[in-house]
């Protein structure tokens, strides 16, 4: 059962960086238990987000609270897990050595290592170095090791970048069996067809929250047939608006 209180709520957020503006007055809000898209073109604005939610990001304006604190307080270090496009695993180590290391960092269960190597699909190269993986397969130990110690939010920046369509589909079901546990998932992608696995759909351009919906309320409202087109028709809507 979703708390009432919501795992992540952002208000009139806005980042500046170099002078311009990266993320622009966005608010929104997602329950305990979700899973929410972070959707749009490279350059938008969603790695900015994400890092504004883990704590690592210099704001302008607004507020950003995580679980009830504000974003990159101390006691949310256990509870937020992030996985970012980067890899941040250590190269010279095995999987399994960077498991145990960061679990230990984490104070994680002594099982946890062995069970998000399993999770993401990576049984059979647990004792390969990290600087010998293929890209998927470092994108999955990156995404193991934010899974460490079960956080209540999952940040995860382009968790399936680089993947078959077979360990992408094996991904999205964990993070669905994630959600049942009630974990957060905010996952972000430029690929529209992963859109439409989430429960809520934040499209973004330019900085900007373009719709909050669901992926059907989303073809709904455009009348498209499906969420590329109404990516585009929410781009022409903006043009033709006002000032």
């Amino acid at each position: 059962m979703m708390s009432f209180v919501p795992a992540v709520a952002v208000a009139g957020l806005r980042v500046v960086r170099g002078g311009k503006p990266v993320l622009r007055d966005v608010s929104f809000e997602a329950p305990r238990g979700s899973v929410l898209g972070l959707i749009g073109p490279s350059g938008c604005g969603k790695t900015t987000l994400m890092r504004c939610l883990v704590g690592v990001q210099i704001v302008q304006a607004g507020t950003v609270t995580v679980l009830g604190e504000p974003a990159g307080s101390r006691g949310l270090r256990r509870r937020v897990g992030y996985s970012t496009q980067i890899p941040a695993v250590y190269a010279d180590l095995t999987v399994r050595e960077n498991m145990r290391y960061f679990g230990a960092v984490l104070r994680a269960p002594r099982t946890d290592p062995d069970r998000v190597i399993e999770e993401v699909g990576l049984g059979d190269h647990r004792d390969q170095v990290v600087g010998t993986l293929s890209g998927g397969q470092l994108n999955r130990a990156n995404l193991a090791a934010a899974l460490l110690g079960e956080p209540e939010l999952l940040v995860l920046d382009e968790p399936t970048v680089g993947l078959d369509p077979v360990l992408r589909e094996e991904l999205w079901a964990l993070f669905r069996e994630l959600s049942a546990r009630g974990t957060t998932l905010v996952v972000s992608s430029h690929v529209m067809d992963e859109a439409g696995r989430t429960d809520r759909l934040l499209l973004m351009r330019e900085g900007e929250i373009l719709a909050d919906a669901s992926p059907r309320e989303l073809t709904e409202r455009t009348g498209t047939a499906d969420l590329d087109a109404a990516f585009l028709h929410l781009i022409h809507e903006r043009a033709e608006s006002p000032a």
